[in-house]
């Protein structure tokens, strides 16, 4: 019997942990043709840390398997209750902006201008608004981006 024969064979864990470290030092080519194989579709044209992620998920999930059918129709019964059935508000993200109830304060032209966070808008003046630049429009009369009008672009993950 040789050496090689007498030894275990590799874990299944080791073998996902390696082609999952694999992905950081492949290259952009690489990335696609394993996102081939892999999804058997054309990899989206997102940046390089989205397909290695995805990769990564979905390489552990055909080794060790994806999430119960239970937990999927839970995750979705709590999606429901979180936002009503509106799947478009499912993709807003709310976790980089202000807690509603925030007050924005910003001096310009020499006046004070309070800004009031609200769960779905912003308010200023008595006035609902959809997003911090309109309101930074309607007080400076030009287009802002509203975070760096507020001084909340280099803060949290705005930076």
């Amino acid at each position: 019997m040789t050496a090689a024969a007498s030894r275990p064979a590799p874990a299944p864990q080791a073998s996902v942990l390696a082609q999952v470290a694999a992905l950081k030092g492949a290259s952009a080519a690489e990335l696609k043709q394993r996102w081939r194989e892999v999804f058997e579709t054309e990899p989206p044209p997102y940046n390089r840390r989205f397909l290695e992620s995805r990769l990564a998920y979905r390489l552990q999930e055909l080794a060790y398997g994806g999430l119960s059918r239970e937990t999927r129709e839970r995750l979705n019964a709590l999606g429901e209750q979180l936002d009503g059935g509106k799947t478009a508000v499912r993709g807003r993200r709310t976790d980089d902006r202000p807690i509603a109830g925030t007050r924005l304060v910003r001096e310009w032209q020499g006046a004070e201008h309070q800004v009031t966070v609200l769960v779905d808008g912003y308010e200023w003046q008595g006035r609902p608004y959809k997003s911090l630049s309109s309101v930074a429009r309607a007080i400076a009369g030009t287009r802002w981006n509203g975070w760096t009008f507020f001084g909340l672009k280099n803060h949290g993950k705005h930076g």
